[in-house]
């Protein structure tokens, strides 16, 4: 049942829908693991480590709210529940207890690239049948990749 009406055509809503759902699964995700190394974050870059992760979470909170309200813009209800996050997001788990600064940037490292490939695949699928979904993936994708590169430097 859709409360809301598109004028994307079923298919296109469908393809549409799914690259969303997806993107806000991963941003869930990368929120929560960028809290839990957050809170965790060990070592002589504590600090810098700490407040960098503060960024990437404030990135990602903004980022789902715009993805989520896309989806229900186009009639499709967004699901951003724990059970659906932790079955289909493409984030690896991170380690519990305290984690040093290095294996931090790592991780996040890891978690950025993997959320930024899924978001690149999403970019292509959007492409012909919804311009406007295309173009708020670009632009959380750059953002993402911004801070990607940021942790990669921090990583040499």
């Amino acid at each position: 049942m859709s409360v809301v009406k598109s004028t994307l055509s079923d298919e296109a809503r469908g393809i549409v829908g799914n690259a969303l759902q997806g993107a806000l699964v991963d941003l869930v995700d990368l929120s929560l693991v960028a809290k839990q190394v957050h809170w965790n974050v060990v070592g002589p870059r504590f600090r810098s480590v700490h407040l960098q992760l503060d960024e990437v979470v404030a990135s990602a909170r903004t980022h789902m709210d715009t993805v989520a309200e896309r989806a229900a813009a186009i009639g499709v209800s967004p699901d951003g529940r724990a059970a659906t996050v932790s079955k289909t997001s493409g984030i690896n788990e991170v380690q519990d207890g305290w984690i040093k600064d290095g294996d931090v940037v790592r991780a996040m490292v890891n978690a950025l690239g993997a959320v930024i490939g899924r978001m690149r695949e999403r970019i292509i699928a959007t492409d012909e049948p919804d311009p406007v979904t295309q173009d708020i993936l670009i632009g959380l994708t750059a953002d993402l990749e911004k801070h990607h590169w940021m942790f990669q430097a921090e990583a040499h």
